[in-house]
């Protein structure tokens, strides 16, 4: 029988070879097809989970706490108890409002369940009371939802004008698309004040209700119909919309016997603040705070650096120079650099890969290999936002995790390819084609069971299931595209390329040309702005180098006498172990290793963190006083608490980068998200700089120092916390 009869090919594999220009076009596809996709990603530190939760909000003025409970809160909570998948059913009820929290199990769909519960509030509708001003309101919550920065304006300058300045850069920033909306806290709207001189309004006989009818039936604006002009259709307009506080006080009320009562005549009308509604403070001084709320699974990156172009405009063109414009909590900051120091990992960790398989394959072979890293990666980012997934935390973790993995298979395909190739009379062509077929099962089964472990983790339930499924389904793809590299990408590099082991080494003049060549692209890249493609053109350029002037002579001496040294001591305690009844007492010996282990593990039990600590970058001191408490009690007490803060972390500690209050508004609880005013919660923040800039002890030690000094605030509950790390938990 013919001797190359004995080799198998994989046809696809075959295939590949035969066309390798189609190949390489393919391979080109990839490359820029995976940077676009890259470059594409949505950028965020954790992946957004959503917890299907409604809010249901019934207004029901002059209405006590006692009577809203009984005659709104109670009818619509009896309904919303039918509804299947409901896991917690929270109520608060206060003077005028009913406030109903429905969080549902994750498996349920928001949309659904939204409809779902207003069918439930329909159905309660019945059962609540006939003068009710609205109907009850129904919101979806989206924990994602969450403030990714605040932006301070403050100046000498009255209430009006900067509420003005606010809006201004409010209406800006809504127009980015990743935005879906911005709190403004702090700021005090105009209000027409009318103070009724009681005895005047009783010596008139004239009540509030016939106040109120006459200055109702002026403030109006109202339609005359249409006239024909001059051949055209005109609208008319009667405009009675007030626009200056003396028009109200011109009001006739009543006109008694031909003697008109103005209502200046019997109250004093004047033009003021209405009453505050949230307050915020940056370092001790009032200040008007934006709140910026980024849209559910958009790109954080991309939303912090357009409001920062935004900001920077308005502060050099748009507002006066007295402006201060600061801006504080900016989430962007850890995200940025954590995925940095994670894609720098990434790539450390590629060098270390190619680094050690250059002395176990030798260097040609280790850089075939090594391909299949970046090519199985570009694949994967083509493939993951088809997925909806974002490049986050665990997206890029999953990427470190599988760099050791994806290049097994290309291994065992290079490798048994270098050795048909070194060890026969095949050529290069067949010895790729055979070297692919031969291994063709192996490398598939030994992939199938690298990623039988993480098929049940995509079924993971719950919040936590949720928040892991982006490990295991980034890595089932990598290993996958990792498959179709090692298939029909890597035999086609190795056709091309691929040399015998005693091969001459090229001639230096060749060689420097073609380091010069790569060096002047690299510097006129570099020039032009792509700064990351011209870092590894002269990253390649001096790694070649050092392999030809220094690596390859510690190569050669490992291969030809470190690795066949150790290779030979492995035989011979192998051989030693094995011997009569000594292979019994080596499996004996790791059987008995492992009941010690259970044993070790039963005595004292590892510490279980669902979620590794890391320093803190923010500390919220959460302040909450009696429902029903007015908001100037509530600033006094956070007035107080916001002071020991100071006098914990210092007024100038260089490690912070602002301490600010908010009173009302943007003050609850991120696992408790609100979009309306509560007078009686307050939170203190204290913003830290990025780490790389921090010269003082950990920010973690602040922690319980804070917490130990507000301790014993009267008439105010209070709790100090952290930034959540992790996947959102409702409380």
């Amino acid at each position: 029988m013919n001797k190359q009869e004995e080799y198998k090919e994989f046809k696809p594999t075959s295939w590949a070879i035969d066309n390798r220009t189609t190949i390489y076009i393919i391979s080109c596809i990839i490359v820029l097809f995976g940077v676009f996709s890259y470059n594409a990603l949505k950028k965020e530190q954790f992946p957004d989970i959503v917890i299907p939760t409604i809010y249901v909000g019934t207004v029901y003025p002059g209405t006590s706490p006692s009577d809203m409970e009984n005659l709104v809160t109670r009818p619509i909570e009896k309904q919303l108890k039918g509804i299947s998948g409901v896991k917690k059913i929270t109520s608060s009820s206060v003077q005028d409002f009913s406030a109903i929290s429905v969080e549902f199990t994750t498996d349920q769909v928001v949309s659904e369940v939204k409809a779902k519960v207003k069918d439930a509030v329909d159905k309660a509708r019945v059962d609540l009371p006939n003068d009710l001003p609205a109907d009850p309101t129904v919101l979806d919550i989206n924990f994602s939802e969450f403030p990714i920065m605040y932006i301070n304006i403050s100046g000498n300058y009255d209430p009006t004008r900067l509420k003005r300045f606010a809006e201004q850069l409010q209406d800006k920033i809504e127009t980015v698309p990743e935005i879906t909306r911005v709190d403004v806290v702090g700021a005090l709207d105009k209000e027409i004040k009318v103070d009724v001189d009681l005895f005047k309004m009783q010596a008139a006989n004239l009540t509030f209700y016939d106040i109120s009818n006459a200055i109702s039936g002026e403030n109006l604006t109202i339609s005359g119909g249409n006239i024909d002009v001059a051949g055209m259709n005109r609208s008319v307009r009667v405009v009675g919309e007030f626009s200056d506080p003396a028009q109200v006080g011109n009001v006739i009320v009543r006109n008694a016997f031909g003697a008109p009562i103005y209502l200046k005549d019997i109250a004093n009308v004047r033009e003021d603040y209405e009453k505050r509604e949230s307050a915020a403070r940056l370092g001790g001084k009032p200040v008007i705070t934006l709140n910026v709320i980024k849209r559910s699974g958009e790109n954080l990156i991309v939303a912090s650096d357009q409001i920062k172009e935004i900001v920077a405009d308005f502060t050099e063109n748009v507002f006066p120079a007295d402006v201060d414009v600061v801006t504080t909590g900016d989430q962007s900051v850890a995200t940025r650099h954590s995925l940095e120091e994670l894609i720098n990992t990434i790539i450390i960790g590629f060098i270390l890969v190619v680094v050690v398989l250059m002395f176990f394959m030798g260097t040609t072979n280790a850089i075939f290999v090594a391909l299949s890293v970046p090519l199985s990666s570009f694949i994967a980012f083509m493939i993951l936002p088809t997925m909806g997934f974002s490049l986050n935390f665990i997206v890029l973790f999953s990427f470190l995790l599988a760099l050791g993995i994806v290049v097994d298979d290309a291994i065992v395909v290079i490798e048994n390819t270098h050795r048909l190739f070194n060890t026969t009379n095949l050529g290069l062509i067949k010895s790729a084609k055979y070297g692919a077929g031969e291994v063709f099962l192996p490398v598939l089964s030994g992939t199938i069971t690298t990623l039988a472990p993480f098929i049940p983790l995509l079924f993971w339930p719950g919040i936590v299931g949720q928040f892991m499924y982006f490990l295991p389904a980034t890595l089932i793809v990598v290993l996958i595209a990792s498959l179709l590299v090692a298939y029909f990408l890597n035999p086609v590099y190795a056709v091309g390329f691929m040399k015998r082991d005693d091969a001459p080494m090229s001639p230096s003049r060749k060689f420097w040309r073609g380091i010069l060549v790569i060096v002047v692209i690299g510097v006129l890249i570099h020039l032009m702005g792509g700064h990351l493609l011209a870092n590894i053109l002269l990253f390649v350029a001096v790694f070649r180098i050092l392999e030809r002037y220094v690596l390859s002579r510690l190569i050669r001496g490992f291969q030809q006498k470190t690795l066949p040294a150790f290779q030979n001591w492995y035989k011979r305690m192998l051989t030693t172990l094995l011997k009569g009844r000594r292979a019994w007492a080596v499996v004996g010996s790791v059987v008995a290793l492992l009941f010690i282990s259970f044993i070790a593990i039963g005595i004292r039990s590892p510490q279980v963190v669902f979620f590794p600590e890391g320093q803190a970058n923010f500390i919220y001191t959460y302040i909450e006083t009696p429902i029903g408490t007015a908001l100037e009690t509530t600033d006094s007490i956070a007035k107080v608490v916001e002071k020991r803060v100071v006098n914990v972390v210092g007024a100038n500690n260089p490690d912070v980068e602002a301490i600010s209050t908010n009173v009302a508004l943007g003050a609850g609880d991120p696992n408790e998200p609100s979009q309306n005013a509560s007078s009686h919660l307050a939170k203190v923040s204290v913003s830290f700089k990025e780490i790389a800039k921090r010269t003082g002890p950990s920010t973690l030690t602040y922690l319980d120092k804070i917490r130990a000094a507000v301790q014993g605030v009267p008439g105010a509950s209070i709790r100090v916390d952290k930034e959540n790390m992790g996947p959102p938990v409702g409380k």
